[in-house]
């Protein structure tokens, strides 16, 4: 598949998935920038706006580059990571502060992966399966962040 297809570009949000080491990581990070200017311009329900409609758009892109590259669930496809990361940032204080937060809350659990994000993982395939255990470390990331919000913040 080639680098310029748009399923390549979307899947890896703009070659950012193609840095080797820690690709969500750098996925989750690259997801920032469009969240704070989504959210500065139309408000914190727009990124969970935004994130349902990138989650359709996710599922067919990364299901096609995983299919263009030959691997099932490339750790370079990392527009699941946007939309998870949207979500969660969708219930944080539009503030810098909050943004890393929301930032470390998100990694944690999609790397933590706790039950039933462990199961998505193992249960689903193609393009659906690669977004949908993000989607589901974003909902524990979001009960997190709310918690932090409404105790501290």
């Amino acid at each position: 598949m080639s680098p310029l297809h748009p399923a390549y570009i979307l899947a890896t949000w703009f070659w950012v998935g193609r840095i080797p080491k820690a690709p969500g990581t750098w996925g989750s990070l690259a997801a920032l920038p469009f969240a704070w200017v989504i959210a500065d311009a139309f408000g914190p329900l727009a990124l969970l706006i935004a994130a349902a409609l990138l989650f359709p758009v996710g599922c067919w892109a990364s299901a096609a580059y995983a299919e263009g590259i030959g691997r099932k669930d490339p750790g370079s496809a990392v527009i699941d990571e946007v939309v998870g990361q949207w979500m969660v940032l969708a219930v944080m204080p539009h503030d810098p502060l909050a943004y890393a937060i929301g930032f470390a809350l998100f990694r944690l659990f999609d790397i933590a992966k706790p039950w039933p994000v462990s199961l998505a993982d193992r249960k689903f395939t193609g393009g659906f399966g690669i977004m949908a255990d993000d989607v589901l470390a974003a909902l524990y990331g979001m009960m997190a962040a709310a918690l932090i919000v409404h105790f501290f913040w």
